[in-house]
């Protein structure tokens, strides 16, 4: 009979296709798990885990790259990262533009540090009107200065913008091309210290929940590793709480500051302009609520303003960007 030989050839290549399938996901349990971050204190403060050797006491095998923060993202649209650093609007603009990034850990939201530096003789927000602001469009900073502008009255069209890389908003100043600027910590607080007089005139904590800044994972990756991404949560909160103890907040400041170069005490007005959650504080954020105290309010705000200003055209799902499952099982 022909039909046994058949079978036998069949069942053999089926199980040598299992078995290099089997082969292949073991192999990528092997790798190391490529998380990108960049200079946010939110972010530094992984590097509390990183010095104290804390993943390989959790049993899991991670890899920290260090970016300029736009290059972090590109590289996680090019499927070079498993996870990267993000704020949550910008999570939307990479899913909707390059790679859809799955939010799993809510590391803080920004409580100052993002901030709008008017030059000598602009004391508020209102007096922008008619005004020049340096701002990089379509990102976070641009969504803080319409809700500010909002909040005095006004709107995009009573002012001019001028599209400006974050990281040149200091010199951009400076210069007296423009008349404020947007910017995040470390840049925000450069503009203050080069430019006589400035000040900064609306703050994301005039804003709490505008900005949350997360990790967000490629779904390939969750799938197939999750158990590991619940490790990578449970060194995340160790480190938190490491920073947030009086005893030992000294040595996570001297830990933060000397990866940016900068002295503890430089460093901590960063870190008290961010509001690092706890892990109760980031369960009752992951739940489903409108607003800007949860993140599904938060990014549904983010959604509609990126669509609104043609960042991409398409709202998104905010559900298949939140996994909530590892921060509530914790």
């Amino acid at each position: 009979m022909k039909t046994a030989p058949f079978l036998y050839r069949t069942l053999q290549s089926i199980v040598l296709t299992l078995s290099a399938a089997l082969l292949s996901l073991a192999a990528q349990a092997a790798d190391p798990l490529k998380i990108g971050y960049s200079d946010w204190p939110g972010w530094v403060a992984w590097e509390v885990a990183i010095e104290n050797d804390w993943f390989t006491e959790a049993g899991v095998d991670v890899e920290f790259e260090w970016f300029d923060y736009v290059a972090s993202m590109d590289a996680f649209a090019a499927g070079k990262l498993d996870a990267v650093a993000m704020t949550n609007g910008d999570t939307l603009v990479t899913g909707a533009t390059g790679a859809r990034g799955v939010m799993i850990i809510v590391n803080d939201f920004s409580n100052g540090n993002d901030m709008i530096v008017a030059r000598q003789g602009i004391d508020s927000v209102s007096e922008l009107k008619g005004k020049t602001i340096g701002v990089e469009i379509g990102f976070v900073g641009h969504l803080l200065l319409l809700n500010a502008l909002e909040s005095a009255g006004l709107s995009e069209s009573d002012v001019e913008l001028t599209n400006v890389p974050t990281n040149e908003t200091p010199q951009v100043l400076a210069s007296g091309d423009v008349d404020a600027i947007v910017a995040w910590q470390p840049n925000s607080g450069q503009a203050l210290s080069q430019v006589p007089g400035s000040k900064a005139i609306y703050t994301s904590a005039d804003a709490p929940g505008l900005i949350y800044d997360v990790l967000a994972v490629s779904p390939a990756s969750l799938a197939n590793r999750k158990s590991d991404w619940e490790k990578v949560a449970k060194v995340w909160y160790r480190a938190v709480a490491y920073i947030q103890n009086e005893d030992t907040q000294p040595e996570a400041l001297s830990i933060l500051a000397a990866r940016v170069g900068l002295t503890p005490e430089a460093y901590k007005p960063l870190l008290a302009g961010t509001k690092i959650m706890t892990l109760e504080e980031a369960q009752a954020v992951m739940q489903k609520d409108d607003g800007l105290n949860s993140l599904y309010g938060s990014s549904e705000i983010s959604d509609d303003f990126n669509v609104k200003y043609e960042v991409y055209t398409t709202p998104q799902d905010i559900d298949a960007y939140i996994d909530p499952s590892i921060t509530l099982g914790l």
